[in-house]
């Protein structure tokens, strides 16, 4: 394994970093952690030199705290830095920063936390941050070892995200959308080079987009491109490296849900440094870049952020399927998906237009409009 420095911080961080929020489940119910496998999995990292692990109170529905918590007994907590996340859309009133730190320090069945992040800021949860004075709590907290750094995750435009950078001169680190996809979204790569120039450790969340830029094999048109070079790599090793290529990138986040996933990226990760990429390498990335663009599929990264839908919606698998009718051309497989995987209450024609999951999708998709146009590509009758 591979380290690299946490910004400021004396901390020597694992490339490679443990995601809990696409653990492998069972009956296809993302609250329903199938507990052997994934305990096998983080473990193992671990003991293979992982040192970070990543948590939030929304993951699995609430159920990946608890379970994070159970997963690091036995010495595995003395072995990692632990972070989690404050739900930001939860806060309404300066009581609620206690309630959920002290319920998350129970769900952990821990007594501090390394790392506690404000959950996926935008303009809206900053404001109300500001409003309720949280860097003076924080800040007593911190002294009194519940936790012992500052940082947020982020979902929002550049400008918001340089005002939350200068909001605050104790900030240790930030979780950022980043992959060679997303160069130019929400932070980006000039967010990625601002937090690094403030001394913040930049977490990488999101690194194979979902998995979208994961797929072995990818889309007809990008195998194509990646067969031009002589790297034997797959497209996980592409993606993981070039992150790793660049110095401000302190560890990804990957969120694996099988034992080949831990294994593969354990494998790069042991590789990983800057300028293991070259010229040529780069220049071939940024032409798949634009080949998966003109793919034009929705931006869903199945984070579950707008689940539960009080409608019963499945959303992210609905995406899901539709997308990979796009990127692959395989409609009648995706069409099966719909059909026979995606229970009838569940599908997008139950969608009431409500707005709930728009108000709180990272992404900023029009969730609404693409059920609509979701729901009638994967209901055609299969030729």
């Amino acid at each position: 394994m591979q380290y690299r420095k946490f910004g400021s911080l004396d901390w020597e961080v694992s490339a490679l970093g443990f995601g809990a929020m696409r653990l492998p489940i069972l009956d296809g119910d993302s609250s329903k952690i199938d507990e052997p496998l994934a305990t096998a999995m983080i473990r193992r990292a671990i003991d293979a030199g992982v040192n970070y692990v990543d948590t939030a109170w929304g993951y699995h529905q609430g159920q990946s705290e608890p379970f994070i918590g159970r997963v690091l007994k036995d010495g595995y907590r003395e072995k990692v830095f632990l972070a989690t996340k404050m739900p930001s859309w939860l806060v309404k009133e300066e009581a609620d920063l206690d309630h959920y730190l002290e319920a998350q320090l129970k769900r952990l069945d821990v007594d501090h936390i390394d790392i506690y992040l404000l959950h996926t800021l935008n303009a809206r949860f900053w404001k109300n941050f500001q409003d309720l004075d949280v860097f003076t709590w924080a800040e007593k907290r911190m002294s009194e070892g519940l936790f012992d750094h500052l940082g947020f995750s982020f979902h929002d435009d550049h400008p918001v995200f340089e005002s939350i950078i200068n909001g605050y001169d104790h900030w240790a680190m930030t979780q950022i959308q980043y992959n060679y996809m997303d160069i130019d979204y929400q932070a980006g790569r000039k967010g990625l080079q601002l937090a690094a120039d403030k001394g913040l450790a930049v977490v990488v969340m999101e690194p194979l987009r979902g998995g979208q830029i994961a797929k072995n094999p990818p889309p007809n048109a990008v195998a194509d491109l990646w067969a031009r070079s002589q790297r034997n790599w797959t497209p996980v090793a592409w993606a993981l490296h070039w992150l790793w290529d660049q110095p401000e990138v302190s560890t990804a986040l990957s969120g694996m849900s099988a034992n080949a996933h831990v294994e593969e990226n354990l494998a790069v990760a042991d590789q990983a440094k800057v300028g293991k990429l070259n010229d040529a390498d780069r220049a071939l990335v940024d032409e798949v870049r634009a080949t998966f663009k003109s793919l034009e599929v929705i931006p869903c990264t199945q984070c579950e952020y707008c689940l539960p839908c009080p409608s019963g919606v499945a959303i992210p698998r609905i995406f899901e399927a539709y997308n990979e009718g796009v990127s692959y051309d395989v409609w009648q497989n995706a069409r099966s998906t719909y059909k026979y995987f995606i229970k009838p209450e569940e599908r997008a024609d139950n969608c009431v237009e409500c707005g709930d999951c728009e108000a709180i999708c990272p992404q900023n998709i029009k969730i609404i409009e693409w059920l609509a146009t979701a729901h009638e590509k994967l209901s055609e009758p299969s030729i």
